[in-house]
């Protein structure tokens, strides 16, 4: 069943009316190929393609009711419609030749969609991240404070994965551009494969090199792997929003429009509920990729355990890829961010974020470093536990300043100094530098629909 947030051009494309008509321009495409090698009637195929297509849905439906076999049913449909010449319709084929042949074009025409979303992400992803790529923020690890980032890099680093996964994508999609017309058993008893490679080129299909009755799945789980892992790339964005959300944090969250409500109960409440979306649905997108994995191993030369999950993954891992992207793309396009705020908690712990210029400081000073790590951990941790400035407590410290100069002390805490290569990592990544520093304003964000 298709999701009611499908936008319509996805929903189309798994729709029972496209999978048959997809299926026709198999038939047609193996009809005219046939028709021009002197095999079938050219006015036979001109009568599939012209008559066929006014096949009729719900008399498909009916006589698979009675037969229980879905080609067969399309096939007789169709054959209504086209009348005596409809004896070269699916002439050489098996059933699965018209079924894994249209379902790669299908899933050529869902990743075009894809494809364009992941392009739209990249386009906002490289326009924030440059809009913020000297916008200071504390670099976290284990959700602690680390060293100084910038928001912007932060964001380059997503921007840099989407790259990634785009041409994992383009790879994944590459591989599912084939089509199979090699028979029951892939032997091409039939259908010689010169026409197999003809009837797949005329829909824009490489054949397979080898096939059974059916294209073999690793393909297929390739690609559903490669939906996860965009997917976890979304999952991954969503959360660190949901992180820089908190209150108690307050850097960064997702737009809030003049009338939405939080919760029932608490008016005060602005809760992440687009990035918790995102990261509930890419779980189910993650779901998906074992049991394409568990469809690759099949009995023989083909059994039909992996039709009935398809049926359902390969629509369901499409449509909610294209929701998730399009959802994360807004989320990032009309992400409220506060430089200020992120400024205050880089200066929250009264320099203890420096800790590891200093201790280099101290190594360059000519201290063992055992004995310099020692030194800048006791007052770290005396800031820690009594709250105390760091930057003080070293500034106070003989130990210290009899061995480092107050001048080289100063330039330790210096923030500038521990962002100094950002742009140098944003040429690697975007190119020439492309952008001058902003001056801490809250970014209000962009609403879009």
């Amino acid at each position: 069943m298709i999701p009611r947030y499908t936008r319509p051009e996805m929903g189309h494309i798994w729709s029972d009316e496209n999978k048959f008509r997809t299926w026709l321009q198999v038939e047609v495409a193996a009809s005219l190929t046939l028709a021009e090698a002197g095999i079938v009637p050219k006015s036979a195929a001109l009568a599939i393609r012209s008559k066929g297509a006014h096949f009729d849905l719900a008399r498909i439906n009916q006589i698979e009711a009675e037969v229980k076999h879905d080609v067969i049913a399309f096939t007789q449909a169709v054959a209504e419609k086209v009348g005596p010449q409809s004896r070269w319709l699916h002439y050489g084929l098996t059933s699965n030749d018209v079924v894994d042949t249209a379902q790669a074009l299908l899933v050529q025409q869902a990743s075009r969609i894809l494809r364009a979303d992941i392009e739209k992400f990249i386009v906002v992803l490289k326009r924030r991240a440059l809009e913020f790529q000297h916008t200071p923020q504390i670099g976290r690890t284990h959700g602690v404070h680390a060293e100084p980032i910038t928001f912007g890099l932060k964001i380059a680093n997503w921007y840099s994965e989407m790259q990634r996964n785009l041409a994992r994508f383009d790879f994944a999609v590459e591989q599912m551009r084939v089509g199979k017309l090699s028979g029951a058993v892939g032997n091409g008893a039939h259908l010689d494969p010169k026409y197999e490679e003809a009837i797949c080129k005329r829909m824009g299909l490489e054949a397979a090199a080898v096939s059974s009755q059916v294209i073999q799945r690793d393909r297929h789980a390739y690609y559903v792997a490669t939906l996860a892992t965009i997917a976890c790339t979304l999952d991954k964005i969503a959360t660190e929003v949901r992180h820089l959300q908190k209150t108690e944090v307050r850097e960064a969250e997702e737009f809030f429009s003049e009338k939405q409500k939080g919760s029932s109960a608490m008016p005060h409440k602005r809760n992440p509920i687009t990035c918790e979306q995102i990261s509930g649905l890419a779980r189910v997108i993650r779901g998906n990729v074992g049991p394409a994995f568990e469809d690759v191993a099949l009995w023989h030369e083909r059994d039909i355990s992996h039709s009935s999950v398809e049926r359902v993954i390969l629509p369901d891992s499409t449509i909610l890829l294209d929701y998730l992207l399009s959802k994360t793309t807004n989320l990032i396009d009309t992400l409220l961010v506060y430089p200020e705020r992120m400024m205050r908690n880089l200066n929250s712990t009264g320099g203890l974020v420096f800790s590891g210029q200093l201790l280099l400081d101290l190594v360059e000073a000519g201290v063992l470093r055992e004995q310099a790590y020692r030194i800048v951990q006791r007052n770290a941790m005396q800031a820690w536990r009594e709250e105390k400035n760091f930057h003080e407590l070293v500034l106070a410290d003989p130990e210290i300043t009899g061995r480092v100069p107050r001048r080289t002390l100063l330039r330790a805490f210096d923030l500038k100094r521990q962002l100094r290569n950002v742009d140098k990592i944003f040429a690697r990544v975007f190119g020439k530098p492309q952008s001058k520093p902003t001056h801490g304003r809250a970014s209000k964000g962009r609403k879009r629909s």
